[in-house]
């Protein structure tokens, strides 16, 4: 069994719960689980790239990096 890859991203901009709602319904569709830490401002995502990721969040507006 493969397992599948834990990215973590850091979005500054996600600063409330409407932005911590459109994150969420970004990568839902292209990871399988998605865990969002508004605090400290960071998605944990798997199953999908960090690219592909970083890019969907582009697209609505909320740059990210890859955190660590």
């Amino acid at each position: 069994m493969t397992a599948l890859s834990v990215t973590t991203l850091s979005v500054p901009d996600m600063s409330c719960g409407h932005c911590k709602a459109s994150v969420e319904a970004a990568l839902a569709p292209l990871a399988s689980r998605v865990e969002v830490d508004l605090a400290q401002r960071q998605v944990r995502a798997e199953g999908a790239s960090a690219e592909v990721l970083v890019k969907a969040l582009d697209a609505i507006g909320f740059p990210a990096t890859v955190a660590g």
